[in-house]
């Protein structure tokens, strides 16, 4: 026995976890999750080659391909 007092507690904590709607502080999680910093830091770079281009760009060898 004496199981009561604890059940009707962790009753009370699951019903305020459910209920309530705490306030997040968002700047303080992005500061330690180092979100933001690093967003800022990142640079574009100019000579950026996409992997994922055609080889061989060149408009008359694909409209050549496309009429055969």
């Amino acid at each position: 026995m004496g199981r009561g007092r604890a059940k009707a507690k962790q009753t009370k904590v699951a019903r305020e976890l459910k209920y309530s709607s705490p306030t997040m502080d968002l700047d303080a999680l992005q500061r330690e999750i180092g979100v933001g910093a690093a967003l800022q830091e990142v640079e574009p770079e100019d000579d950026f080659v996409d992997p994922y281009a055609p080889v061989g760009d060149d408009d008359e060898d694909a409209g050549e391909r496309r009429r055969r």
